[in-house]
């Protein structure tokens, strides 16, 4: 009998599906057993001259946010940036509204799960990178509070 439904060769599978599909965080339970599995914030391999070509065809026209002062509130997952609980509500924060840390800034809906998310952080919030409605990507700078 196993004693657990992992072996050598599926983690080696998953952990190369998880680095190839770049996902931000994985963990799995059987039983007694689980696997967590997490991206290191910087990539460990610096990228091709064509994957860097890719990318800036990619950005082009693109305007992406400086390195502000203050804090960025970033995307915790990949999914849909919603400023509103429903489009008939107004925005949770827009630019000069004034948050304190556990208020709701906005709603990523991933897997048809919304995910509020709350301000880490009090002030004052400056900027928005997003329109309501818009993909975004694990990391991807979504607002500004100072």
């Amino acid at each position: 009998m196993k004693d657990s439904w992992f072996n050598v060769a599926e983690i080696t599978a998953l952990m190369e599906a998880f680095s190839k599909n770049n996902i931000g965080k994985l963990e799995l339970k059987a039983g007694d057993c689980s696997i967590l599995l997490k991206q290191k914030a910087e990539p460990q391999a610096a990228a091709s001259p064509q994957q860097q070509i890719v990318i800036a065809q990619q950005n082009a026209g693109v305007e992406l946010p400086q390195a502000p002062g203050g804090n960025v509130v970033k995307s915790p997952i990949v999914g849909t940036y919603y400023a509103a609980p429903s489009p008939e509500d107004p925005p949770f924060v827009q630019v000069g509204s004034q948050v304190q840390r556990g208020d709701v800034l906005f709603i990523i809906e991933s897997m048809k799960l919304m995910n509020e998310v709350a301000s880490e952080h009090s002030g004052v919030v400056k900027e928005i990178y997003l329109e309501n409605g818009q993909a975004v990507e694990y990391g991807q700078p979504i607002l500004r509070i100072e």
